[in-house]
């Protein structure tokens, strides 16, 4: 008759707690050994805890067969090519596609109508806060500064993004790996403080594109801002002159000069 692996086993765990039973003689020295129950209790709580340790270590080298289902697909960046015909997109591409400020500076420089000479001269004249000029001017000088950077944040995630690629697929085939080497505790914890170190990384690089957002926006509500004022500061204007020079028949000979349409 053949025995089975189990049956081994516990005779062979029983075995050695027959053998670990420590024989006590007679007082007298009479030869007969006498039986300790405490002791044979005590090795039978010990062999129960080992075997139960045994099975909470095989348990956590037990691999899953089945990994493939978690699977995810991740999105890819392509790489974008803007057109440039008569050079007023000079270092668009490279600004978006790669880490480069100085790309991103020219870029936004091309692209963008600038203000010259002339109108600095026109525009020393006027108040800051009480100008609408100068409230354009302020616009403009904080869009040249912080679109260049927003340009360079987007080339800079996108550049990650590809690097990062080998180190994100190497992640991923381990976790979906069935083989015992990636099925340990400690390599299945690994993963896991990888995948959160990835994840971290990623956030923050999220994190400057939120920023970048969050200036346009800025720019943004200057612009509507400054042209919801103007349109009442013209409201009130018009009204003004109105109340000073009627355009009624009686008033034929006033001349509205600074009339605006």
């Amino acid at each position: 008759m053949q025995i089975s692996k189990t049956n081994r086993r516990n005779l062979m765990i029983g075995g050695a707690l027959l053998a670990a039973v420590t024989p006590s003689f007679a007082f007298l020295g009479v030869g007969d050994i006498v039986f300790d129950p405490t002791s044979y209790a005590q090795l039978i709580s010990q062999a129960t805890t080992v075997m139960n340790q045994l099975k909470v270590m095989q348990a956590n080298v037990t691999h899953f067969s089945l990994k493939n289902a978690w699977a995810a697909t991740e999105m890819q960046l392509k790489n974008t090519n803007v057109a440039n015909l008569f050079g007023e997109t000079n270092g668009f591409s490279i600004a978006i596609n790669t880490n480069s400020p100085a790309a991103s500076l020219q870029a936004w420089h091309s692209a963008n109508i600038p203000v010259r000479s002339t109108t600095t001269t026109y525009l020393q004249a006027q108040t800051a806060g009480n100008s609408t000029q100068l409230s354009q001017l302020a616009m403009i000088e904080a869009s040249d500064s912080i679109s260049p950077d927003c340009l360079t944040a987007i080339g800079q995630y996108r550049a990650a993004r590809t690097m990062n690629g080998t180190a994100t697929a190497a992640l991923s085939q381990e976790q979906l790996d069935t083989s015992t080497n990636t099925n340990s505790e400690v390599e299945q914890l690994n993963l896991l403080n990888a995948a959160e170190a990835q994840k971290i990384a990623e956030m923050q690089t999220q994190g400057v594109l939120q920023a970048c957002e969050a200036s346009q926006l800025t720019i943004a509500n200057m612009q509507q801002r400054n042209a919801a004022a103007q349109d009442l500061n013209t409201a009130a204007f018009v009204q003004q002159q109105r109340a000073a020079n009627p355009a009624n028949a009686a008033n034929e000979s006033n001349t509205w000069q600074n009339y605006l349409p």
